[in-house]
């Protein structure tokens, strides 16, 4: 299925595009320099405004050569873009390494996945259905 995105560039950075064909994300960069100490955290712009049509999200996720190569992700882990929302799209990174990390302008920061959604209806019960899992959490299944 193919959705069609209005972008808005506020800044001089390239047009989101798929690497290859098949890629769930695109790329998206930085729109200036920053540095980011050990353990800091700095919202950095894209330079894009995007026109997300309703019943759908843009997910926010990390580049996973960052997180491993330089300890850099992001602060929110997995962000959402709402479809109301017409800002410029900004991603919260944390430097987890012991390393000072430079972003240069133009480098990539992250990647967007855009997902279908639905709007739930909330019902109120006493009761709940039994499974399985039943309530059984975080290691219930094993290691």
């Amino acid at each position: 299925m193919v959705i069609k995105i209005k972008i808005q560039k506020v800044a001089d950075v390239p047009t989101p595009s798929y690497a290859h064909k098949g890629d769930a994300g695109v790329d998206v960069y930085s729109a200036e320099d920053c540095v980011l100490k050990p353990m800091e955290r700095k919202l950095v712009p894209t330079g894009l405004k995007l026109e997300i049509p309703y019943g759908y999200e843009c997910q926010i996720r990390p580049k996973s050569g960052l997180a491993m190569n330089h300890g850099i992700t992001h602060a929110n882990a997995v962000g959402t873009i709402d479809s109301s929302y017409r800002g410029e799209i900004k991603i919260p990174v944390i430097n987890l390494s012991a390393e000072t990390y430079k972003i240069e302008k133009g480098r990539k920061i992250g990647q967007l996945i855009f997902a279908k959604v639905e709007e739930a209806v909330f019902e109120e019960s006493a009761q709940l259905s039994e499974t399985t899992r039943s309530e059984n959490g975080f290691g219930s299944t094993g290691l």
